[in-house]
């Protein structure tokens, strides 16, 4: 039985150097194939995992050697962080490391739902339309202002990048001190007067029984006309059907989802959006570039050397 069990994708040199030093096994589908990684995580002293693998009681239990849980990436809702803490066992998120690669897709999708259909009208023209004047109503990023909703190490990224983009930043977060540097140059807001006054909103908070369901019905008509909502943190922070009813009445200006309460997402979500034309759907990629799938890796097999090196 291995060292490390990997049952997720990483970036492959990362989990060369590990196999070069450690026992590991490595299957990027293990997470889908329970009664396997149950067996193959009890001699296992460190488990690296992304989103999909629940790491909960159950597989816990089944792990009596376990030693470190290493998150490729920050959200930590896939693990019963209370069981862990009562066994010593250290979770490790790679905090920071794919910051670059969220913020750069809300930049990517606010500018192409800013725009209406302008930047997705390829197969008109290829159709041989020319509908330049219906399609040059689109607005501009610079000028608008942007909330963040969680305003950690994602959050403080994408204020910097938003800001060089000309935008006017605000942002909510009850756990960053009021005196915290970040706060220069960003409107320091309550939930509401955020949701009421930002035209573009991005969610950058932790799924917790506090944040689920943080923009549903009564949030989405408090947005401003034409405002867009991006969700690149957890499903579930953002009502989906809620979502889907407002952009097809037109409360909303658009919305990017790329995390879902369920994922992969079952037909009924998708039926929520069939034909919705304001709307981006991404199967959990905002973090997930070639770039920060290597730093998230990195900073794993730091964090593996780190604590088994002093646990032998």
């Amino acid at each position: 039985m291995p060292d490390v069990l990997i049952p997720e994708f990483m970036d492959e040199g990362a989990a060369a150097e590990l196999q070069s030093e450690y026992d590991v096994h490595w299957d990027p589908k293990l997470w889908n194939k329970r009664e396997e990684l149950i067996a193959q995580i009890a001699d296992a002293r460190a488990i690296i995992v992304r989103n999909a693998t629940q790491v909960d009681a159950e597989l816990l239990a089944a792990a009596p050697a376990l030693k470190m849980v290493a998150r490729l990436g920050v959200g930590l809702d896939n693990i019963d962080l209370e069981t862990c803490k009562a066994r010593g066992i250290e979770v490790c998120p790679a905090i920071g490391a794919n910051a670059a690669s969220v913020a750069e897709y809300v930049i990517a999708t606010a500018m192409i739902l800013l725009r209406g259909q302008a930047l997705r009208s390829t197969a008109r023209l290829v159709g041989g339309e020319w509908p330049r004047e219906s399609l040059a109503r689109g607005v501009e990023l610079a000028g608008r202002t942007l909330g963040i909703v969680g305003f950690g190490s994602i959050g403080q990224v994408m204020a910097e990048k938003a800001k060089a983009m000309g935008m006017a930043i605000m942002a909510y977060d009850t756990m960053l001190p009021a005196d915290a540097p970040a706060w220069n140059g960003v409107k320091n807001a309550g939930l509401d007067e955020l949701i009421a006054e930002a035209d573009v909103i991005t969610l950058h908070c932790p799924l917790t029984p506090e944040t689920r369901d943080l923009i549903g019905a009564a949030e989405l008509a408090s947005m401003k006309s034409g405002a867009i909502v991006i969700n690149s943190a957890r499903g579930g922070i953002v009502n989906e059907a809620a979502c889907a009813t407002a952009l097809k009445s037109g409360q909303i200006g658009g919305a990017a989802l790329d995390t879902f309460a369920t994922e992969p997402i079952d037909p009924a979500v998708g039926a929520l959006f069939a034909g919705v034309d304001n709307v981006i759907l991404t199967p959990h990629i905002a973090g997930v570039t070639q770039e920060a799938n290597k730093r998230i890796s990195d900073v794993a097999v730091v964090n593996v050397r780190r604590i088994l090196g002093a646990a032998s």
